[in-house]
């Protein structure tokens, strides 16, 4: 990871313990939810709301330092591989998420068969399926989605 510090003066952002924590937090736990990252910042810092959490989340994906996604049922997650457009692979059981490169190049995504006059600037795709764990452990599987995000 890049100095958290200097990533937070790049983006002119004021370089805070809690910043800092949070940063760390996310980069060590790539898509962890907020929950997640607020007691990985605890166990640095001691104290700190839920509230600063995810006013310190929000600020550093409107900055672009952090992703957020939000796989359908699940709470919102966060990484800081960002600028890549990867996209992920979700288990339908126990809610693991992985990072998975698109199957046919850097960005093809990003050039939609029907663009409806938008300017397109991202995609995001989801790949349901079961991992490794879960198949063999026999987990019962959430119903099938139809949705395509």
């Amino acid at each position: 990871m890049v100095d958290a510090a200097d990533t937070l003066r790049k983006h002119g952002l004021p370089v805070t313990a809690q910043r800092v924590a949070i940063l760390s937090a996310v980069h060590h736990h790539p898509h962890a939810t907020a929950d997640e990252v607020a007691e990985q910042v605890r166990s640095k810092l001691g104290s700190i709301s839920r509230q600063s959490v995810y006013n310190a989340l929000n600020v550093l994906t409107e900055h672009g330092i952090i992703r957020r996604i939000q796989p359908a049922d699940s709470p919102a997650r966060y990484e800081d591989r960002v600028g890549d457009n990867h996209h992920h692979l979700v288990c339908r059981s126990c809610g693991r998420t992985e990072d998975v490169c698109c199957a046919t190049g850097h960005t093809p995504c990003l050039n939609a068969s029907e663009e409806h006059g938008f300017a397109i600037d991202e995609a995001e795709v989801i790949y349901w399926g079961l991992c490794p764990s879960c198949r063999g452990g026999g987990h019962a599987s959430r119903p099938h989605r139809h949705s395509h995000s």
